[in-house]
């Protein structure tokens, strides 16, 4: 195992003595077990990331931190992952493993079919914890900026704010463009997928109108939490990273 990192929502100061939020420090001493003395990374999602090493004094844990390592682990491309409500489980899936292939954001979509509904209460509590998961990716990943998982939103919501941008691809299948056949975006690329049960007809016909582009990923139908994990794995290896 590699150097356990941990996301700090504080602002890290300069070298020297800091001390571990609670929750950070329980995670790090009670559920991983680390001792005194042991090494660990944070990093505050500003950019870059600290080495130091674990302290405990009559008070507290706390780190004693060395210099900032000016390293970025991000995408060269700003990709936006606009996912259809699915059930719990397989948002957390998309989310964790979006993050992992360098989304920049993730945009929860409520679509007509979606079988996951959420308002009020429950969505904060949904975006918090999803929110949550971002930054357990980022840790194992080695991510130093943590993606946005933006408010749920609606279709017609969504378009209306992102009217302005060239390159929102739809993915949808028998479309009669694949990935390949698209030129190098020059800005941000937004990923369209639908839910379980797929876009409505009428969801499709909006979204044309709107001036989004529909792609297909090959002769096979893909599951929600399969199609935008492929998609951004195809987005990477053509014109980003990989």
């Amino acid at each position: 195992m590699g150097i356990p990192r941990f996301f700090c929502p504080e602002p890290l100061p300069e070298p020297g003595p800091f001390r571990l939020p609670e929750a950070l420090a329980h995670h790090a001493t009670r559920v991983l077990r680390m001792r005194e003395g042991d090494e660990l990374v944070l990093f505050d999602g500003r950019g870059g990331e600290v080495p130091a090493r674990l302290g405990r004094d009559a008070r507290c844990w706390h780190a004693d931190l060395g210099i900032g390592v000016a390293v970025e682990r991000e995408s060269p491309l700003e990709v936006v992952l606009v996912q259809s409500l699915a059930s719990a489980d397989k948002m957390d899936w998309v989310v964790q493993k979006a993050v992992e292939l360098g989304v920049a954001a993730v945009v929860p979509l409520d679509a007509e079919r979606s079988v996951l509904r959420l308002t009020g209460e429950r969505a904060a509590k949904r975006l918090a914890h999803w929110q949550q998961v971002a930054v357990a990716a980022c840790e194992q990943c080695g991510r130093n900026r943590v993606p946005r998982i933006e408010a749920v939103t609606g279709l017609q919501d969504y378009l209306a704010r992102t009217r302005s941008l060239p390159d929102r691809f739809v993915l949808a299948p028998g479309g009669a463009r694949g990935m390949r056949a698209i030129e190098r975006p020059r800005g941000p690329v937004h990923v369209l997928v639908g839910p379980e049960g797929g876009w409505s007809e009428a969801e499709l016909t909006t979204l044309q109108l709107a001036a989004c582009r529909t792609l297909t990923l090959g002769p096979r139908v893909l599951r929600t939490e399969t199609a935008g994990l492929a998609a951004l794995s195809a987005i990477q290896a053509l014109w980003g990273d990989f």
